[in-house]
């Protein structure tokens, strides 16, 4: 018996152009939006934020979709540098505060206590909007679903995603919000982690085929 691969259990059909496509024919495109320390601010600051947020909310004429991802913090780079900074230093009383900060840090990642918490914000276009007779395509069989051709989807949904994320950009933006677009490179990896969040610090590349390929962090030149 063949395996089935693990790529057709996923609704993802490729990424190409900074774009997640899907076998449904849609696609969209992923913010990456920065945080602000709420608890930090004083109550007239947090009321006029709240008010901004509902604004912005208020004057979209599209669906979005907003998310919180929480998981445990990759320090593994971090702790690379700590120890060739260990292997230089020559002080005996330095290098053994290193040691039990290195150690430290180990200790409270391992309690899982570091978390990195991203939000992003996804702005879709629906198989729909590619015109009526790829629509009814869609709406008859799953298979002519995946024979709309990648390039087609691509090429309308740049056009109609493009004004849209632009005007989103102006509105976080407006109320102290830094936003930009991920890359194929960057979804790719995204996804990857969103998937397989036991594999913590694993690279994954985006091959010209549009492939998942996975290339493990200790392969890594």
């Amino acid at each position: 018996m063949v395996p089935t691969p693990t790529q057709t259990h996923l609704d993802i059909r490729d990424i190409q152009s900074d774009l997640v496509i899907l076998k449904d024919g849609s696609a969209c495109i992923v913010l990456e939006v920065s945080a602000v320390n709420f608890g930090l601010f004083s109550e007239k600051e947090q009321e006029a934020t709240i008010y901004a947020y509902a604004q912005l909310l208020n004057s979209l004429t599209f669906s979005i979709q907003i998310v919180v991802s929480s998981k445990r913090k990759d320090i593994s780079d971090y702790i690379t540098r700590l120890e060739k900074y260990l292997a230089k230093t020559e002080s005996p009383k330095i290098r053994e505060q290193l040691v039990k900060y290195r150690d430290f840090i180990r200790a409270i990642v391992r309690q899982g206590n570091v978390l990195d918490k991203k939000f992003y914000v996804s702005i879709p276009f629906s198989s729909l909007e590619l015109g009526l007779g790829s629509s009814l395509r869609v709406l008859g069989n799953q298979k002519s679903q995946q024979n709309i051709p990648i390039s087609n989807i691509v090429d309308r949904a740049l056009t109609n995603l493009a004004p849209k994320r632009d005007h989103l950009l102006r509105l976080l933006a407006r109320i102290g919000l830094r936003a930009r677009q991920l890359n194929s490179a960057e979804l790719l990896q995204l996804f990857y982690d969103f998937y397989n969040p036991e594999n913590l610090g694993t690279r994954v590349t985006l091959p010209p085929d549009h492939l998942l390929a996975v290339q493990n962090e200790e392969n890594l030149p």
